[in-house]
């Protein structure tokens, strides 16, 4: 992948002021509703009573697995490829394994069994489903294996460390203020989704759907979710269906880099091509074509690569006893810089940027 700007850097950005004051960890509602009480349980259950060293050495040699919702998936390949590059300077090994389908849930749980008897040190996993994974995690944890979740978290017991994107309210919100931006706060609208069980999905349209309530989108309504299994066909024919279903309406959000991809590829071809807005959440190089020729006005995201460097280095970090999983904890991930765990052994990444045709073109990933 080509080098690029830094996505967190203030000329970059146009992330509405709400996304920089949201709140820097994953609310409970991300996690299958933990209530305070059992999250310090999670706590618990996670840490295991061990202490962090934040002067102990790096270790090197390790053996560091990621496993994505999808293997050859556009967006984990560039983010599996940040942390396979992050490790590789810091003196460990990378592997990459995983099921061909997002919706694989059990074949991912497959994965997971399968690298804890080989024994990997730490295992990075973006989860199909925040439940379904977690007995094959916790046993990974009982035979010594560190847990990192990334891009898709499990429930908080059944990892050490959540590495996200960003703020899961912002970024649910952030999508919504775009969309209204560039609707002009009226209109019917979709959402295309990923699978019905995607964590991370299910959180943003929660916050979605709640900034939806604020009286400035009362001309704003939501006519409904469609999922496309971040399959490029079924994503595809979800719009067709979407548009078929409802022709009046303005605008769609598709928090995957999937479905907003195929999206644009069924509106540039149509006759709602200028017509119906869309947005969401898309990479740079996917989405380039669609917003030079008016089919899209802006979109967002993080750098996926930069997203896999720091769950390598959140796992070679926590393989190295620096960390635990705690609240308050820091750790340095190389050129990312310094990073504190939140609430529910959270990291954020950092702010997404819009892109658009201002921009577009200083971003290739």
């Amino acid at each position: 992948m080509s080098s690029s700007p830094a996505l967190r850097t203030p000329a970059a950005r146009r992330v509405c002021a709400a996304l920089a004051a949201a709140a820097l960890a994953l609310t409970a509602g991300a996690c299958g509703g933990t209530t305070k009480d059992s999250a310090k349980e999670d706590d618990g259950a996670r840490t295991s009573g061990a202490k962090a060293d934040p002067n102990a050495a790096t270790k090197k040699g390790l053996t560091v697995a990621f496993l994505p919702k999808q293997v050859n998936n556009p967006y984990f390949t560039v983010a599996d490829k940040g942390g396979e590059k992050a490790l590789k300077g810091l003196g460990s090994t990378y592997k990459e394994t995983g099921p061909n389908s997002a919706t694989d849930t059990s074949g991912q749980v497959g994965y997971v069994n399968t690298l804890t008897q080989q024994q990997v040190d730490a295992m990075a996993v973006s989860a199909q489903d925040p439940g379904a994974l977690c007995t094959a995690l916790k046993q990974a944890m009982k035979n010594g294996v560190k847990v990192v979740t990334y891009d898709s978290d499990t429930k908080p017991a059944c990892r050490h460390v959540f590495v996200s994107q960003a703020s899961a309210e912002a970024l649910g919100r952030s999508q919504v203020q775009l969309l209204g931006e560039q609707l002009g706060y009226k209109g019917d609208i979709a959402i295309l989704s990923a699978a019905q069980t995607a964590a991370n999905q299910n959180t943003w349209i929660g916050y979605m759907k709640d900034e939806l309530k604020k009286p400035k989108y009362k001309n704003m309504k939501l006519v409904k979710t469609a999922y496309g299994n971040d399959d490029a066909q079924q994503s595809f024919q979800q719009t067709q269906g979407l548009l078929q279903e409802h022709p009046g309406l303005a605008g769609i959000i598709s928090p995957t880099t999937v479905g907003i991809k195929a999206a644009a590829q069924y509106l540039s071809g149509s006759k709602y091509k200028g017509k119906v807005t869309l947005t969401g959440l898309g990479t740079p190089n996917d989405m380039r074509q669609y917003v030079k020729n008016g089919t899209v006005e802006g979109f967002e995201l993080w750098d996926p690569a930069e997203l896999g460097a720091l769950a390598a280095h959140t796992a070679v970090a926590l393989s190295s006893g620096q960390i635990t999983g705690r609240k308050g904890e820091k750790f340095e991930a190389g050129d990312l810089g310094t990073f504190t765990i939140g609430d529910d052994g959270v990291v954020d990444l950092g702010e997404p940027t819009v892109f658009d045709k201002k921009n577009i073109d200083q971003y290739r990933f």
